[in-house]
């Protein structure tokens, strides 16, 4: 593919003051030696607050030291990949260092999703081992056999809560919210009990350089196959520095001072989303912060229940959640004199939902935009500003962005043209796919994005055009390839094509055109079908019957004749 031209970096004369153009991401080698400084530097704070319980750093150092040593004692090797596939529990952060101080890889799965998800990404990922909560045990049930997988740790709601509280919530989750279908997995070891082991198991440091795979991202592919973006340890610690710059003017701003102590966030993003991953949890131990852990950010009682004894600070987040919050009444009583920085990523922040939540809080959303490919953050609006820019900012320190022609060629200022983005957070590549990682970097670098997009002369940056095809749901790729492919494999489908369609709560929701093959193909036994292949935000909320779709002269579906309106009859 053809290099882009060189580029003026015009967007550094816009910076706010404090932010610098650069970041030193190579003074960590790797990201436990990030880690480990935190553990040492703030062991005496609290890390983690899950369920009203709280982990220190020491704590979290110490039992993801045990956790490590076990995975060692299993027979782990250095670059072996373990899934994780849980919600946002104290043992994420627990198993998460443990993995990488282990110099394993970590694959983060949707706990949400379906059998046939699941085995995909274990055997594309290779995965040797996987930690999962046991309410989702059943599903790997289902897929385990036709994988990798040779270890597997259960873990439970109520683990690192302690006496009496641990036992009360699994009775809770499993006798009266029976949030536990029953399942059978033969030798899997439960997490407590993997810790104890851990603890009485030499722990071996491991040598590992920046260039040493960190994370597998799974993420959408053309050909309707997940496939997993390889995240280094310097893609993601310099995202997290990155990070850490950008917010500087939120920290120093006179009109919302900050505190003199612990920052305190709210992750109510899941820990498994890149988003998450990054401007919570590792840049939350970067900066020796407390993240509120919020399992079920859809439970709006329980969140706001969770963060109601804190002066919160920071608050990332995407549209919906930020809408749904703006509308509780619950939420509208809290104390916002504390809240720095609004982070909105994952999907467009709507105008209205801004100046609501503005109007609440009395911080700012500040958009921003990434991708898992750039792990993720590669541009964001000033932290220090007080208005909605209807814009995804400017670029990060070190980060380069072009909007490239057709031929890779660099375009000027207000010319529409594909974002590209070049910087120490660009993945490696994807996963055992040399062709496809080809097909979006250029010759020198840069990682072609698939959105359409245009920037000023102040080098502010508007999304002008969806990535390709792709649907997005509540802030998660859907990938209409993909959900075709499901709803093919029904025996009464003859053709089908899915499409993303404005909704009011998730910005954009599910829409499969599907030409049957049997006359009494209905509604709801497609649906059920998606529901047994597809996870929750995948899934079609509105399928419609045509006796045939539109297409080019040599037979490809037209899917954007699919999405625009219906005509309006005249007469």
């Amino acid at each position: 593919m053809q290099a882009a031209n060189p580029i003026e970096r015009r967007w550094l004369r816009s910076y706010p003051a404090g932010v610098p153009a650069e970041i030193d991401w190579k003074q960590y080698t790797s990201l436990v030696q990030l880690i480990e400084e935190a553990f040492a530097k703030y062991a005496d704070r609290k890390a983690y607050v899950g369920l009203g319980r709280a982990l220190g750093f020491g704590q979290v150092d110490e039992l993801s030291r045990r956790f490590a040593a076990w995975l060692q004692a299993r027979g782990l090797k250095k670059g072996d990949r373990v899934a994780i596939m849980m919600p946002n529990v104290l043992q994420y952060p627990v198993a998460l260092c443990g993995v990488l101080r282990a110099g394993l890889v970590v694959v983060n799965v949707n706990p949400l999703y379906t059998p046939r998800e699941l085995e995909h990404q274990l055997k594309d990922s290779g995965a040797k081992a996987i930690v999962i909560l046991e309410n989702f045990a059943r599903t790997l049930q289902q897929a385990i056999g036709r994988t990798g997988v040779e270890h597997v740790v259960l873990a439970a709601m109520g683990d690192l809560l302690g006496l009496p509280k641990s036992a009360l919530v699994n009775l809770v989750v499993r006798r009266v919210k029976k949030m536990v279908p029953p399942f059978e997995l033969p030798g899997a070891v439960r997490f407590n009990d993997a810790l104890a082991q851990g603890a009485r198991a030499p722990f071996t440091p491991v040598a590992l350089g920046p260039e040493d795979p960190a994370f597998l991202q799974y993420t959408g592919g053309t050909t309707g196959v997940s496939k997993g973006a390889t995240l280094v340890h310097r893609n993601v610690i310099a995202n997290v520095l990155q990070s850490e710059a950008w917010m500087q003017p939120a920290l120093h701003n006179p009109k919302r001072p900050a505190p003199a102590g612990q920052l305190i966030g709210v992750c109510a993003l899941p820990l498994y989303h890149i988003f998450a991953l990054t401007v919570c949890c590792l840049l939350g131990m970067r900066t020796g912060g407390l993240n509120l852990l919020i399992p079920n950010p859809r439970d709006l009682p329980a969140l706001v229940k969770e963060i109601r004894p804190y002066r919160i600070n920071t608050f990332p987040a995407v549209n919906t959640l930020y809408n749904a919050l703006a509308h509780d009444a619950g939420f509208a009583k809290l104390d916002f004199s504390g809240l720095l920085v609004s982070n909105g990523g994952g999907m467009t922040v709507q105008e209205a939902v801004a100046k609501r939540w503005l109007a609440i809080t009395g911080c700012p959303i500040c958009e921003g935009y990434g991708l898992s490919e750039t792990s993720p953050s590669a541009t964001c609006n000033p932290t220090d500003t007080d208005a909605y820019s209807g814009t995804i900012g400017l670029p990060l320190p070190s980060t380069e962005i072009a909007i490239l022609d057709d031929d890779g060629g660099s375009l000027a200022p207000g010319e529409r043209g594909e974002i590209a983005v070049r910087g120490p957070q660009v993945m490696a590549g994807y996963w055992n796919r040399p062709e496809e990682t080809a097909a979006v970097m250029t010759g020198d670098g840069f990682f072609r994005t698939g959105d359409i997009g245009v920037m000023d002369e102040r080098g502010y940056i508007t999304i002008v055009d969806r990535k390709k095809d792709m649907i997005l749901v509540s802030g998660f790729n859907v990938y209409p390839n993909e959900v075709e492919a499901v709803i093919a494999m029904h025996p009464g489908v003859l053709e089908v094509a899915a499409v993303g369609v404005p909704d009011a709560h998730s910005g954009e929701a599910v829409k499969a055109f599907v030409v049957r093959k049997d006359p009494a193909l209905t509604e709801s036994e497609l649906l059920e079908h998606c529901a047994r292949n597809l996870a929750g935000y995948k899934r079609p909320k509105h399928v419609e019957f045509r006796t045939e779709l539109p297409k080019t002269n040599v037979g490809k579906i037209l899917r954007r004749e699919l999405r625009a309106p219906a005509p309006v009859a005249s007469g």
